[in-house]
């Protein structure tokens, strides 16, 4: 049985321009261990999946994130989130 905080059904992840290209998905849907509960946790466990997704988004690298459609920080909880995106930074001018 699910708890409120981990519902029983995988997390979206969405994945954007550069973020997208280096690990050739746009989506997945996953389930994260219970000790990822916020953004910073989600960037930092990523890169253990994988060697794409090392080289992605290893530690240092601008990543961005938004938390169901709402731009997020590493310290934003994501406990009950139906979506993230990973995106890089972008600059305007």
């Amino acid at each position: 049985m699910a708890s409120p905080d981990r519902p029983d059904r995988p997390l979206t992840m969405r994945y954007f321009a550069s973020v997208r290209e280096g690990l050739g998905i746009g989506e997945e849907s996953i389930d994260l261990p219970s000790s990822v509960t916020t953004v910073g946790d989600l960037l930092r466990w990523l890169p253990t999946r994988g060697p794409a997704y090392d080289a992605t988004i290893r530690k240092g690298r601008a990543i961005r994130a938004a938390v169901d459609h709402v731009h997020a920080k590493e310290d934003t909880p994501i406990l009950g989130a139906r979506e993230i995106a990973l995106f890089p930074m972008m600059t305007g001018g």
